[in-house]
């Protein structure tokens, strides 16, 4: 009798969690491990042997000044990206929760870009700076617009982190409404009674009630940041000057076009490893603030 509940059990096991899986095990966990095992060898991506040199691969990426720099220049991408994007679904989420009128068509409106792939909109926005921001900036006399962010050296990555703020902005704007929907009526009655109103509310009771959606978006913001490569193919293609490859961009030039695969690898297990330290960051800050809460 236990033998057929064991059996039941595997077999609904199987048919509900089985193709999840699967589907984890072959598009996941298996590249994840080969990519591992490439890392330490010398493949090329074209020929059909290759070596085993150990944590050769691994001293050359750390030796790299190209790839340090444009590490650290992806670093910063991410700092004001996130910020930025951070503050923007925020400061939209608390509008269109206030009640004003049409508020559920602009979270869509605001929503849209999020739908938008990353090689479109890069296709888009090349445009709007390179055509029609120029065109405004020379009519209007704005010195700044006259020429386009992306053929400046300092200010294309500018151009990037106003892309990527106006992509992900309402899709984090939609988990700080649920989070704002989520604080307890009892709670806003009883700041009522106390006298907290508007900016003092928001500091005392909304803002500390809403740390776990800070958390999560924070998150989701930052890993997306650290994995941009479509948009920064399409808006500027790490120009002018390479002033604005990203480190995947350079991950994706050192595996395929230079055939160094075991060196793109490495570069690319060490930028997962920097993803995974801060999602595990966010579930033990997550799991914390619950504790507390």
């Amino acid at each position: 009798m236990s033998n057929m509940k064991l059996h039941k059990k595997m077999g609904l096991f199987l048919v509900f969690a089985g193709p999840a899986l699967f589907a984890f095990i072959s598009v996941l966990l298996l590249p994840l491990i080969q990519g591992v095992v490439f890392t330490f060898t010398d493949w090329n991506l074209v020929s059909d042997k290759f070596s085993f040199i150990g944590l050769q691969n691994y001293q050359t990426v750390f030796r790299d000044r190209e790839f340090i720099a444009q590490f650290l220049l992806t670093i910063k991408y991410v700092l004001y990206s996130s910020v930025l994007s951070n503050l923007a679904a925020f400061t939209l989420a608390y509008l269109l929760t206030s009640g004003m009128r049409g508020q559920n068509l602009l979270r869509g409106a605001f929503f849209l870009p999020n739908l938008i792939g990353g090689i479109v909109l890069g296709y888009i926005w090349k445009f709007i700076f390179s055509n029609v921001l120029t065109q405004l900036g020379k009519s209007l006399g704005i010195e700044v617009l006259s020429t386009s962010f992306l053929t400046h050296p300092q200010r294309a990555i500018w151009a990037m982190i106003i892309v990527t703020v106006w992509q992900y902005a309402g899709y984090l704007m939609m988990i700080y409404i649920a989070g704002f929907v989520a604080i307890p009526q009892e709670t806003q009655e009883a700041a009522d009674l106390d006298g907290a109103h508007g900016l003092s509310r928001l500091l005392r009771i909304t803002i500390p009630l809403m740390v776990p959606s800070f958390v999560i978006c924070l998150f989701i913001s930052i890993s997306r940041g650290f994995m941009t490569y479509d948009l920064n193919l399409t808006l500027t293609n790490g120009g002018p000057f390479g002033s604005t490859q990203l480190a995947a961009m350079h991950v994706y030039q050192k595996a395929f076009l230079a055939k160094q695969y075991g060196i793109g690898q490495a570069e690319a297990i060490v930028l997962f490893i920097v993803v995974a330290l801060i999602s595990v960051t966010q579930v033990m800050l997550t799991k914390k603030l619950e504790v507390e809460a």
